[in-house]
């Protein structure tokens, strides 16, 4: 996005799709403005799992290169009001605000949503101040994507940990192949809760698909778990020594 032109037209904006871009805000459609690469990457994301979007961005190169990805995709300034509102945004429930390197943009489009009263509104923030500004303005979502890769590949580099999903500050989810100590055991007889405080959700046997872990599943070596606990003691767990 870039920073705000005064005096800008309401008619400097262009729709890349023929149909009113408020047909598109409904229960199951998402604004997202900006598409740089993480907003790209989640319109498209909600777009492969049936989710309508709405994709804004002042860069026309950019937006034309989305044109037939996303249900609609707009050439326009989202900093002026209404521009915002002839694009319908004050109809939609959910927006996400994914500007990164214009961080007055962000704060403004963000204001203008909550002018409007977005139920859920989620902010790219790219460093911990401007997270804060989102914060105290209300914004109910504030997501760090850069922070929160760098603190998940942290957590895989460590160990033997394979993905690492952090659920709340001290709770986590972590992907990792079953320690061979507990090969041909039933997940009831290996105290693994009791011992290390996690549980084994989920198993994949070497060939197989996902499936729920019950007390009675064997585990074998080469098995993919998927174990949720305390951060600290699902890291543990996952090393080859525990």
């Amino acid at each position: 996005m870039t920073s705000p032109r005064k005096g800008r037209s309401l008619a400097k904006h262009r729709l890349f799709r023929s149909t009113d871009p408020g047909a598109v805000a409904s229960a199951n459609a998402v604004a997202v403005i900006g598409l740089g690469r993480f907003g790209q990457s989640l319109a498209l994301e909600l777009m492969d799992n049936g989710t309508e979007v709405l994709g804004i961005d002042s860069r026309e190169h950019v937006v034309q290169s989305l044109n037939g990805k996303l249900t609609h995709v707009v050439a326009a300034d989202a900093t002026d009001e209404q521009v915002l509102r002839q694009l319908s945004i004050p109809e939609f429930d959910r927006v996400v605000v994914a500007i990164g390197s214009d961080i007055q943009s962000s704060i403004l489009v963000t204001s203008l949503l909550l002018r409007f009263s977005i139920a859920q509104i989620w902010a790219k923030a790219v460093s911990d101040p401007h997270g804060l500004i989102l914060e105290q303005l209300g914004v109910q979502h504030v997501v760090y994507p850069e922070k929160d890769m760098g603190r998940r590949l942290a957590h895989i580099v460590r160990g033997s940990i394979q993905d690492f999903i952090e659920i709340d500050t001290d709770f986590a989810m972590v992907k990792t192949e079953v320690n061979p100590h507990y090969a041909g055991m039933r997940l009831g007889d290996s105290n693994i809760r009791r011992k290390h405080g996690v549980t084994v959700s989920a198993v994949k046997h070497q060939g197989g698909a996902w499936q729920a872990a019950a007390a009675d599943t064997v585990l074998q070596a080469g098995d993919i778990i998927l174990v949720t606990g305390p951060t600290r003691q699902a890291e543990r767990f996952s090393r080859p020594s525990a």
